[in-house]
């Protein structure tokens, strides 16, 4: 029996989010306030409220996320992080046979033997949007460059080096034994092979800040997808540890296919998404070899942020390896086909 959410999702991403038949009011001041701080508490820079999905990278160069305050205004978070209700939506079958197609092209990549004392290295190219206050009171938004080229020691036990585009390199902490915020190699490779031992972790690790009783917003279903999407987005993983993940984010309620979407490089492919808050988290793969090119968050209704169908951030994954130094570039990087419609520098 052909499952109807697929036919929905066909028919919801091949519209083009025309704007509403009537104009919806401009958002108040308390609503604005209210999404700067949620950006705030994950920003990564002192003037101006980047988008929380940069916040993997902030979390590597901070030890703790920084709470603001926004002028007078106070802002009550309600907790939506319960677990899911009984009856919610399974990933749909659509989206379980791409995750499980991208899974067996994971698998059969050729294995890595890195030295501990080596480097991990990955380049994104992308962009987010940041959001600031105008001296009258109202929002501008800024489009700003993520591109990026970072080195992680594979044991953990080196300080990272992230290198911004047009920027000289910065130094962060050793990352150590590794963790799902600051992954090494290591820390990737211990994972359990079972999805859903993986899952499970990740649960526990969502929950920590997003669970019950903790004031969030995005929920433990939400943050585990988006923990998965940072792993495999900014890491070097095994292959059968990258299978692992994909075969886990199947299990995560609401996940969905959109049949057509673009990466930060212009890239076209098919992708794997979950909706939340008004806004759809996509990664996206090619059609052909099932590879992930990127990642990309889509706006659902119109918010300060933008108008619904904006991309409000956009990654594509340029390249990965191996090297002996922080700094050098791999002499083989990992699976070509991340090179094919790279951007020029």
């Amino acid at each position: 029996m052909t499952d109807p959410r697929e036919g929905a999702e066909l028919t919801e991403t091949r519209k083009e989010f025309p704007p509403p038949s009537s104009p919806r009011p401009r958002p108040g001041v308390v609503e604005l306030h209210r999404r700067i701080l949620l950006a705030e508490i994950d920003r990564t820079g002192p003037d101006g409220h980047r988008r929380a999905r940069t916040r993997r990278r902030a979390a590597v160069a901070l030890a703790t996320a920084a709470v603001a305050s926004i002028a007078t205004v106070t802002v009550v978070l309600l907790d939506s992080a319960a677990p899911p209700a009984p009856g919610s939506e399974p990933a749909s079958r659509a989206s379980v046979r791409l995750l499980d197609r991208a899974a067996r092209v994971a698998a059969a990549g050729p294995a890595h033997s890195p030295r501990d004392s080596q480097f991990a290295y990955v380049k994104v190219t992308g962009h987010t949007t940041s959001l600031s206050e105008t001296p009258t009171g109202g929002m501008k938004r800024t489009r700003e460059d993520e591109s990026y080229e970072q080195w992680t020691s594979v044991d953990g036990s080196s300080r990272t080096l992230q290198r911004d585009r047009g920027a000289p390199g910065t130094l962060l902490e050793a990352p150590g034994k590794g963790s799902f915020s600051s992954p090494t190699y290591r820390f990737l490779a211990g994972l359990p092979a079972d999805p859903g031992e993986v899952l499970a972790a990740i649960y526990r690790e969502a929950k920590l800040n997003h669970g019950e009783g903790s004031g969030s917003t995005t929920g433990p279903d939400q943050e585990a997808f988006v923990i998965i999407g940072d792993l495999l987005r900014v890491s070097v993983a095994p292959p059968q540890v990258t299978a692992t993940l994909y075969r886990a984010a199947a299990r995560i309620p609401g996940v969905v296919v959109v049949p057509s979407s673009v990466d930060a490089a212009g890239r076209r492919g098919v992708a794997v998404a979950r909706a939340h808050d008004g806004e759809r988290t996509e990664w996206i793969f090619d059609r052909e070899t099932s590879r992930l090119l990127g990642e990309r968050t889509v706006l659902l209704e119109d918010s300060a942020w933008g108008r619904a169908g904006t991309a409000v951030d956009a990654t594509a994954i340029i390249a990965g390896g191996f090297t002996d130094e922080p700094g050098e570039r791999p002499a083989e990087p990992l699976d070509g086909g991340w090179e094919k419609g790279a951007p020029p520098e």
